[in-house]
Order: C-alpha cells, then sequence, then structure tokens
C-alpha cells in the first residue's frame, strides 16, 4: 500500500494496523486528542519571555545565559529559550553553547518560540515568514528542544474569512512538514484573531495533517465568560502548557490564576510534559518568578 495514496483517515486506520502487528506504539495525530496518554506527569520550565525587559535593549540587563542560571537557581526542570532573545543572527557555535550550560546545570531547554503570521497573501512578506520559521526549526534542532510555540496569525484586510483560514492551514503545514523531518513539534498558540476561542484553536488545528503538530495552551490567553471550560476543551491537544500568573475576562480585568483549577485541567487530561511559567505582570521577574514557580510546583505537586 503506497501511504501517498491514502487519505488521513485511511492512514491513520492503517497506520494503527502495522503498529498492532508489529507490536510498535501507533503515532499520534494532532488532529485528534493525545489517547495514548493514561496518567499525568508534570516537570516545571520558565519561559525567557518572562524576563524579556532584562533581555532586550540597546543594553541588556542580563543575557540568555543568566537566565538559564536563573532556572537551575530555581530547581527547574528545563528553560524555554524564546527565540526573540537569541542575535538576529545566531551561530551554530552559539546555540551549542548555551545547549551546554543547560545539561551542565541539569536542565532540558524545554522548547523555544517564535512570532510568525501566516495570514500574509502569497508573496515576499509570506514567503520570509515561513523561512523564519524553518529557521527555527533547524536552531531548535541543534538545541536540541522538542517544541516550538508557533502563531497562526491573523486576517489581512480585504482577504475572506475562508481564504485567511486557508492561508494559515497552508503555512502551518508547510512548516510542520520541515519539522517532522528534523524531529520537531510545531505547537499552535491561542494567541488571538482566530485563535481567541478554543473552537478556533481547534478548527485550525484539525485541518493540519501532521503527527508533528499540536497546542501551545496559554492558561491566560482566552477571554471568555467561561475561560477554564475552554481551556479543559484544549487540554487534551496540548504539546506544551504555559502557565500565566493571571486571567481576564470579556472586561480584560485581571484576577490571580486559579493554579488548583489549571492543576485539575491537566490531570483530567492526563498531560504529560511540561508546564511552563511565563510571567508577564511589571514587577521584577528574578523576585517574582521564584515565588511563582513554587505555587506552580505546590498545585502540580
Amino acid at each position: 500500500m503506497n501511504r501517498t495514496t491514502l487519505n488521513r483517515r485511511q492512514w491513520i486506520t492503517a497506520s494503527g494496523a502495522i503498529a498492532a502487528a508489529i507490536g510498535t506504539p501507533q503515532m499520534a495525530t494532532a488532529a485528534e486528542p493525545i489517547s495514548s496518554r493514561t496518567s499525568p506527569h508534570f516537570k516545571l520550565s520558565l519561559a525567557a519571555y518572562s524576563y524579556r525587559r532584562l533581555l532586550q535593549g540597546d543594553k541588556p540587563q542580563l543575557t540568555l545565559a543568566d537566565f538559564i542560571d536563573d532556572c537551575a537557581k530555581m530547581q527547574l526542570d528545563g528553560t524555554e529559550l524564546t527565540s526573540y532573545y537569541f542575535p538576529p543572527n545566531v551561530t551554530t557555535d552559539q546555540l551549542l553553547e548555551l545547549k551546554r550550560q543547560a545539561f551542565l546545570l541539569g536542565l532540558s531547554i524545554s522548547g523555544t518560540a517564535v512570532g510568525n503570521d501566516f495570514g500574509h497573501p502569497a508573496g515576499k512578506e509570506r514567503e520570509q515568514q515561513i523561512a523564519d520559521v524553518k529557521r527555527w526549526i533547524d536552531n531548535a534542532a541543534v538545541l536540541t528542544a522538542p517544541v516550538i510555540r508557533i502563531f497562526a496569525g491573523h486576517a489581512k484586510k480585504g482577504v475572506p474569512a475562508d481564504q485567511s483560514h486557508r492561508l494559515m492551514v497552508e503555512g502551518m503545514q508547510e512548516v510542520c512538514d520541515y519539522a517532522g523531518k528534523l524531529g520537531v513539534f510545531l505547537a499552535l498558540e491561542n494567541h488571538g484573531g482566530p485563535t481567541a476561542t478554543a473552537d478556533g484553536l481547534l478548527k485550525l488545528v484539525k485541518d493540519v495533517d501532521s503527527p508533528w503538530f499540536g497546542v501551545n495552551l496559554d492558561t491566560g490567553n482566552f477571554h471568555s465568560d467561561d475561560i477554564y471550560a475552554e481551556l479543559e476543551q484544549v487540554a487534551p491537544y496540548a504539546l506544551n502548557v504555559q502557565v500565566k500568573v493571571v486571567v481576564s475576562g470579556p472586561d480584560k480585568k485581571k484576577v490571580p490564576t486559579d493554579f488548583a483549577r489549571i492543576a485539575k485541567i491537566l490531570r483530567d487530561a492526563n498531560y504529560r510534559g511540561f508546564a511552563v511559567l511565563e510571567y508577564e505582570e511589571n514587577e521584577d521577574p528574578r523576585v517574582e518568578c521564584p515565588k511563582y514557580v513554587e505555587i506552580l510546583r505546590e498545585a502540580l505537586a
């Protein structure tokens, strides 16, 4: 049977039968909940975005090496090295030095993140967006970062909704095909626009045909009347989880995150992976992040 002649459902069925016959695990697809998870397991990490004011600007106060050191001091399992804080033309040697540092400190590089927009129609801007994501897939492979959180993008003026959806799906499909060849997962974040709701996010996820694709569940990026219900809806698809310290509904009023409820949602979904603290508030992150790491650690214990 030629795989290229199979549609998505036929391939899932066929591969499952083959896996059962030879006694090997079946590879899950992104379009379905990750059913192979039978019990929860949590690892803790911190997103470099939490230190953004310290890592960016003409004269940054800290380097990514300093951030990694802080993650180790917090007794974390991982460190998320957000792409925004690397040199524009980061070299392989620079990536390997950070990988070496993290390993010697007992840290996994839990993932990285890119800023992208696949809502652009055909042209140079779209080509650049896709090229930038592929470049960071290459970098993630060097770092041995298992997952990159990506965005769908935003609809452009004059582009019909169905065409905008198709552009985003096609962009994600292309980069997922590339990422799979290097063993890197891509995780679509709920980040406004078409991913502002659980239904909108999952509509995109289910239209991308790749076993290397899933969701980056950001606990602070749904703003409906029932935020936790939406998080619960998406949690079974999560490859990575970003935990914010506040949530806000339609009125945008910030209230403290219910960490115990987040933990229950993740346990009920049998989530296994990193829970990454992402601190976005205005206080000093070097003071506040250790406090919230301990709150998160206790909730997930």
